[in-house]
């Protein structure tokens, strides 16, 4: 069924929109249409709004993401509202608001659509507007930018009485088009949907033009000398190096993925000299501070400082930024204020190499990254045409702790088993590497897919979801440097790596008297050297981040078991089936924990087969290659094909938090082979 036309010009004015960070950032802002349609109860017409739900995006909204209220009994909430002392008690009348099954949950700036006199509303949060709202003078800067087309609101947390506060506004100022809302964003209406997205531009662009004309020429000051940005490949090795041990700061209370920045709003911000004064004020906006904290932490060392320094150095600023934040809470906290939810920073800046956001998974650590770049360009504007004043540390405390805010973050689900954790697969093109980063995306871990062939490992990422939740890197296991940018690659893009799996394999299948030296050397290079080099890596990754790790290798049932024509692929599968217990008794005291899984010949989707050792084999045993899978089946205690799924599920058995005390084991998955049994 089609939506209805309002409805439908709603959506539409909402992806315009919300499709341009200028207007408004992810998540941020929500909009309403108002129209009449048929009661299917009473057959007459009633008066509707729908208004953009809690938690949805203007960018990509739905109709599933609106909510659907009856005008007449959301305007009646007028007359039994408590007062502001009560006035969230006002969210849950909502409820008895809806139309039908109501859509979407209704957000807390319900009431600002619903009780303004406009069939049309917008309230979005764009830079230039948040910038104006957030400056010391912002009353008159109002005044001296809109006229009287745009109307000044003192801030006031979102709610019940901001809606009545808007819609007074709008009925006193017949000539206003919208209004600033202090510390906070704006909002505009109209009688169509494209007079109030008309409008809502009007108040953005202008407010641009305004700061830009008016501005002063460096807001934040001239540049600190020392502090300018490194060149790119110094600036992202030096940040590949800083990533892990950034990482395990703000994962002191519980895990975190994280996000590196290095965009040149953020570089030009940390090189000026007022960048320490205007950072400490914090961020202004609820959207912003909720998802960066009230402030970032910042490292007031140049980018030249010696490494060691600059470790030793974010080790005492996390101290004192936790003792702060734990301050923070004290001073604020009432006796039913929810718990403090953790001390450790969101963002992370570091001058002259970029920024360091963190969340529960990789796209609210992008998001919070996001956020704090727009927060920048709101200090530029405001420091450009006064000074940037925020609003009160006492008022930030009773967003960040507000009850209703606690109530939307007890109802999201609950965290994945693998939710934070990085996992880096090599041989993930295919195969059995392609199944484990399935399984471990599904299981919400994200996933560097490494494999030889680039093409393959850029099409599993994108299966896997795209840069979010999966990035493709081409490695050749045998190369020391490529392994290295792997690292670097992953460290960047997710904060840091929890979880290696050492896939990466040939096979070439050979009598004694066939095999050469150079066959040896390939098959030991790639498996056995190969595994040992990104162990190696991500050993070093993993201590640095102090939060312990999976290390798993892929071996094969013959690591054990001993069979015709195979002495190079065999003897390096053994070496690699001792690499685990080696690196699980050296790397245990480090949390690190090495495992194994011997899997029997997998054949279906497997590139190793496909690439010739299917036939080799089949050769060896006398058979059709079609037949192999079948085959390997039938010489197994349960009579069952082992398939790629099969060796993820173990690698999952591991990893999924139910093993914690497990380490130096291997797992056949080999549906029984009794030669293969462990001893």
């Amino acid at each position: 069924m089609a939506p209805h036309h309002e409805a439908a010009a709603l959506l539409a004015r909402s992806h315009r929109l919300g499709s341009d960070p200028r207007n408004t950032n992810y998540a941020g802002g929500n909009a309403s249409a108002k129209g009449t349609d048929t009661d299917p109860v009473t057959g007459g017409e009633v008066e509707l709004m729908w208004v953009k739900g809690s938690g949805g995006d203007l960018g990509t909204l739905t109709e599933d993401g609106l909510a659907v209220l009856r005008l007449d009994r959301l305007r009646a909430l007028v007359d039994v509202y408590p007062g502001v002392a009560r006035e969230d008690e006002m969210v849950a009348a909502f409820d008895y608001c809806l139309h039908g099954r109501g859509g979407a949950a209704p957000s807390i700036d319900t009431a600002m659509h619903g009780l303004v006199d406009a069939v049309h509303v917008d309230h979005l949060h764009p830079d230039s507007g948040i910038a104006i709202a957030c400056a010391a003078d912002g009353e008159r800067l109002t005044a001296e930018c809109f006229g009287d087309r745009v109307v000044w609101v003192p801030w006031r947390r979102p709610g019940f009485q901001l809606g009545l506060d808007i819609a007074a506004v709008k009925a006193a100022n017949p000539q206003a088009v919208g209004c600033v809302l202090g510390g906070h964003g704006i909002t505009a209406w109209g009688s169509t949907a494209e007079e109030c997205e008309s409008n809502s531009l009007y108040i953005i662009h202008t407010a641009e033009t305004f700061l830009a004309e008016r501005g002063k020429a460096e807001p934040f000051g001239p540049v600190i000398e020392g502090y300018a940005a490194l060149g790119s490949t110094e600036r992202r090795e030096r940040a590949a190096v800083l990533a892990p041990v950034i990482r395990s700061l703000a994962s002191r209370d519980r895990p975190q993925t994280g996000h590196f920045t290095d965009s040149g709003v953020v570089l030009d911000f940390l090189a000026s000299a007022e960048h320490p004064r205007i950072a400490a004020l914090g961020t202004s906006c609820p959207d912003h501070f909720l998802r960066t904290k009230v402030r970032p932490l910042v490292l007031d060392l140049p980018p030249s400082a010696p490494l060691e320094e600059t470790v030793a150095r974010l080790e005492e600023l996390h101290i004192a930024y936790r003792e702060e934040y734990a301050a923070y809470y004290q001073r604020h906290a009432e006796p039913g204020s929810p718990a403090m939810r953790g001390a450790d920073p969101a963002i992370v800046l570091i001058p002259g190499v970029g920024m360091f956001s963190f969340g529960k998974d990789k796209q609210t650590a992008r998001v919070a990254g996001e956020f704090y770049v727009n927060a920048i360009n709101v200090m530029r504007g405001a420091e450009a045409v006064s000074s940037y004043a925020p609003i009160e540390e006492s008022e930030k405390f009773r967003i960040e702790y507000w009850a209703l805010e606690e109530a939307k973050l007890q109802r999201l689900p609950k965290p994945k088993p693998l939710a934070t954790r990085v996992a880096l697969v090599t041989g993930a093109g295919s195969g059995i590497g392609r199944a484990i980063a399935h399984r471990l995306v599904a299981e919400g871990a994200c996933v560097v897919v490494a494999d030889l062939n680039t093409e393959s490992a850029e099409k599993v990422a994108e299966e896997l979801g795209g840069a979010d939740r999966a990035v493709a890197v081409t490695v050749d296991v045998t190369s020391e440097e490529q392994i290295a940018a792997a690292f670097r690659t992953a460290v960047l893009a997710f904060g840091g790596v929890d979880l290696v799996v050492n896939n990466a394999g040939i096979s070439l299948s050979k009598p004694l008297l066939e095999t050469t030296a150079k066959d040896w050397d390939l098959q030991h290079d790639i498996m056995a050297r190969g595994s040992f080099l990104v162990s190696k890596q991500a050993a070093q990754v993993m201590i640095a981040q102090k939060l312990g790790g999976d290390i798993v290798y892929i071996a094969s049932k013959n690591a054990v078991f001993a069979g015709p024509h195979n002495i190079a692929y065999s003897a390096s599968k053994a070496n690699q089936a001792h690499q685990v217990r080696l690196l699980a008794a050296e790397l245990g005291e480090h949390g690190i924990r090495v495992n194994g899984i011997n899997p029997d010949g997998v054949v279906r989707g497997s590139g190793i087969f496909a690439g010739g050792w299917g036939a080799q084999r089949a050769a060896t045993y006398g058979i059709e290659e079609d037949k192999l899978g079948a085959f390997y089946a039938q010489r197994t205690l349960l009579k069952q094909e082992v398939l790629p799924e099969h060796v993820a599920n173990a690698v999952l058995a591991f990893t999924g938090g139910d093993l914690t005390h497990t380490t130096g084991l291997h797992i056949p998955v080999d549906a029984g082979v009794a030669a293969a049994f462990l001893r």
